[in-house]
């Protein structure tokens, strides 16, 4: 990927980020910033607004270090196991234990007193969206990305979820999720089409510069037989 892409993945990125983390915090922290629309305080909603688009904006930045360390844990993973398919079932293995823990080891940590229905939803929201990310991502590329795109979904998206899992803290949990997952399944899907429009690029700029060497050698040919 060119420079120029890599400016305008991060960038994009960083506004989807910005602008999810703006609306899902308003919903997610509802009952903190219901005041500030039943009075029609705009000025609390702007500034209010401009907080949570900042914060968004922090998840992106998380979600971009994430991606592109799964990008070099993928190449060290395929040359590590030598086949794309041995490679894929231990990602497998490793999305069934990190989806087992997210509901498990929370459930323990955190669930005393209450049931586990709620650990199990959210879990199955992580799930989920790797499940339709993924999809997408195969029909884009080929059966094998599948594996893969499930596995950056889920396993680097818990990963980059941890400060908030640990604080456990409802409002907060859902505010950084949404980001994280639009900001992950968004560079996941745009990345192939970001390369192979840098690749065209690369080939038209080449094209542009062999167009006028031929030119002047069929010049130089002329000169001679005249």
């Amino acid at each position: 990927m060119n420079s120029r892409n890599l400016v305008k993945l991060f960038l994009t990125t960083l506004l989807i980020g910005g602008v999810t983390g703006g609306v899902v915090g308003f919903l997610a922290r509802w009952s903190e910033f219901k005041p500030y629309f039943s009075s029609f305080e705009v000025s609390a909603i702007l500034s209010t607004f401009i907080w949570l688009f900042g914060v968004g904006l922090i998840f992106s930045v998380i979600s971009q270090a994430g991606f592109f360390a799964y990008l070099t844990i993928h190449r060290f993973g395929l040359g590590i196991f030598k086949s794309a398919s041995l490679w894929n079932a231990v990602q497998l293995v490793l999305i069934l234990f990190v989806v087992f823990d997210l509901v498990y080891l929370r459930y323990l940590s955190f669930g005393s007193g209450e049931g586990i229905s709620s650990y199990i939803v959210l879990a199955l929201v992580v799930l989920a969206a790797g499940l339709i990310t993924a999809y997408f991502k195969m029909k884009q590329t080929n059966k094998q990305s599948f594996i893969p795109a499930l596995f950056f979904m889920v396993v680097v998206t818990v990963l980059e979820w941890i400060p908030v899992l640990s604080a456990n803290d409802e409002s907060w949990l859902y505010f950084m999720l949404f980001p994280l997952l639009a900001c992950n399944a968004y560079q996941l899907l745009v990345l192939s089409k970001l390369i192979q429009r840098s690749q065209r690029e690369l080939a038209n700029k080449r094209g542009s510069k062999q167009t006028p060497a031929k030119g002047k050698m069929k010049a130089g040919e002329l000169g001679k037989g005249s």
